[in-house]
């Protein structure tokens, strides 16, 4: 890899002259500028953009916090953030918080110190204070709190649409499956589907679970030894409802015959499954995106019409949900 001193070899000027071209940081002649560019670009230099941002006190840095990457939502989200930052010059510093205030404190810390222009996070609840007084934009992902531009998807249309796909496809028995109740969008989800729920003529049960596939399988066996006579379920994410179709299928249950399943997110590998899984889709990669817009329109103090932006969701029909019902 090229570094500064092999530019200034290749150019015929010193270390200073071609730093100060690099970093547009004083006087250099045309002809100068032209041959240090030259050799950046027959060199492939590529500069080192921490250092030059502890130098110029900016940077073209920014922080971007997840909660899980092990979950495909999130990666999906990120590709979004980093797609639409790409086309500005701009690059990520990653942090996983794991939904853990302390934890995103730290990654906070570190992004300040390398100088970043702005930050994008989907953070807990809990930690919003952590961004509110902070020296640069900060833009919510899949989070929202009312101060803070945010991006996200309407979760309480999600859940309602997850309950009226198995009452109108004849399920009478739905299990519902509620993730943490502290991270505000899956609850929203969760609550809307149950009150849809208890509007119609259905038993409507309720089981706990992580958004983990642990969680997913414990709950689902769990489930199926509480409520044996279950036709329907709607689980708290993708991941979880990868887990409860495994266990139906080791009960050699016919699916959708016997149960119906509703998963949400919309993650790459829900098609893969075999039944291709039913479930509520996130645009997660446009909600990213859209993120990074409203960051970089606040970084350059642009005038912004919505600072809170709900994408709509959608049904996503497969395999573990039957046709609905024809009216005659």
């Amino acid at each position: 890899m090229a570094t500064i001193r092999d530019v200034a070899k290749e150019s015929g000027f010193s270390v200073a002259t071609v730093s100060r071209v690099i970093n547009d940081s004083g006087y250099a002649h045309e002809d100068t500028k032209k041959a240090v560019m030259s050799a950046v670009e027959k060199l492939n230099y590529k500069p080192n953009e921490v250092a030059r941002s502890l130098y110029k006190r900016k940077s073209k840095l920014i922080g971007l916090i997840l909660p899980d990457i092990t979950n495909p939502f999130f990666p999906e989200m990120a590709r979004g953030v980093e797609d639409y930052l790409q086309l500005y010059g701009y690059r990520l510093i990653f942090g996983n918080s794991d939904e853990k205030r302390d934890k995103e404190i730290e990654y906070i810390d570190t992004f300040l110190q390398n100088n970043v222009v702005g930050m994008i996070a989907s953070t807990s609840e809990a930690a919003n204070e952590n961004f509110s007084n902070l020296q640069i934009p900060v833009v919510l992902l899949d989070r929202t709190v009312e101060h803070l531009p945010a991006v996200y998807s309407d979760q309480r249309a999600g859940g309602q649409l997850a309950a009226r796909v198995l009452i109108d496809r004849g399920s009478k028995e739905i299990v519902l499956i509620r993730g943490p109740v502290d991270i505000k969008p899956v609850y929203d989800r969760y609550e809307a589907a149950l009150e849809e729920l208890k509007r119609s003529k259905v038993n409507v049960h309720v089981v706990d679970s992580t958004l983990t596939i642990q969680g997913g399988q414990m709950c689902a066996k769990d489930l199926f030894i509480r409520f044996p006579n279950t036709d329907g379920v709607i689980a708290c994410n993708d991941i979880v409802a990868a887990a409860v179709l495994q266990e139906i299928l080791k009960r050699e249950k016919r699916i959708p015959d016997d149960i119906q399943l509703v998963g949400y997110d919309d993650i790459a590998f829900t098609a893969l499954l075999h039944p291709p899984l039913s479930t509520i889709r996130q645009p997660a990669y446009e909600m990213g995106r859209q993120a990074a817009e409203l960051l970089i329109k606040k970084i350059n103090h642009e005038e912004i019409e919505e600072t809170h932006l709900q994408l709509p969701v959608s049904f996503v029909e497969r395999l573990t949900t039957r046709k609905k019902a024809e009216k005659s």
